[in-house]
């Protein structure tokens, strides 16, 4: 199969360590024979509303066809948001990560007038930590869960990334065994994301070419995408490039997608 697309993609005016300049990112995409792609910057908390400002005034500099303004927001607490709003501070890059209520009310951090003031033309929402809770391997799982859910039920998301990757430490954890996952928490999620035409992103940098990741897990992960798909899941592929040069190795994981079934036509776009 042949990779395309790329809808996750990070600039040099990503909040957390992202190093590519605009330029090498259009330039990379047409070395590597990709035809649709679009640059998606984080969002966690309003503190990064200027990264997205300069982001977008370099896409407008570097604009090209076939290449698209996104951001990509993590779900937060709306007590966070409440927080800061009233004045609090926090990191400026991941927002306020500790004392909020266990259960809290999931929000992310942009509306409908900010995707029109800005331009946004596709959301990429992610799962990025827990939201309070005990770093409890199934207190962790239920609130990834919760997240994920929410994600693909908020109206404003187009893609779902990386669903179960994880940022943090975790006892006992899916990485090191991916079936303490219940298979009915896979299937609410695909149910949900059928119902609202959501995409589920295929992440390549964070999850099926990662360094971090076992062999054993990436043949669970992908086994767990193929559970999706035979649901009737649509997905979306991401590079997740974080890297000052647009370098992700399509090959290894076009040929990874293609031995567990995958073929081009699986993979769609938010645009």
């Amino acid at each position: 199969m042949i990779i395309n697309d790329d809808w996750h993609i990070h600039s040099i005016h990503s909040c957390d360590g992202a190093c590519m300049k605009m330029e090498s990112l259009v330039t990379g995409a047409i070395e590597k024979g990709i035809m649709r792609y679009g640059v998606t910057d984080h969002i966690h908390t309003p503190f990064n509303y200027p990264d997205i400002t300069n982001s977008k005034r370099a896409y407008d500099k570097n604009q090209k066809a076939e290449f698209y303004f996104g951001v990509e927001v993590s779900c937060v607490s709306q007590w966070e948001l409440n927080m800061i709003a009233s004045g609090a501070k926090g990191n400026l890059t991941y927002g306020i990560r500790e004392g909020g209520p266990v259960g809290c009310d999931l929000a992310i951090a942009i509306d409908e007038e900010y995707i029109a003031m800005h331009e946004i033309e596709y959301v990429v929402g992610g799962t990025h930590w827990a939201m309070y809770t005990e770093n409890k391997a199934q207190d962790i799982i239920n609130d990834y869960h919760r997240q994920n859910m929410f994600l693909s039920e908020h109206k404003l998301v187009d893609i779902v990334a990386h669903p179960w990757w994880y940022l943090g430490p975790c006892e006992d954890g899916w990485y090191s065994d991916f079936s303490i996952i219940p298979k009915s928490m896979h299937e609410e999620f695909a149910s949900s994301c059928i119902e609202n035409s959501k995409l589920v992103e295929i992440n390549l940098g964070a999850m099926l070419l990662s360094s971090k990741t076992s062999k054993k897990f990436k043949k669970e992960y992908l086994e767990y995408l193929i559970m999706l798909k035979e649901a009737g899941v649509r997905f979306s592929i991401g590079s997740d490039c974080h890297n000052e040069f647009y370098i992700t190795n399509f090959q290894k994981a076009s040929d990874m997608l293609e031995t567990a079934g995958f073929t081009s036509h699986d993979l769609n776009s938010p645009i």
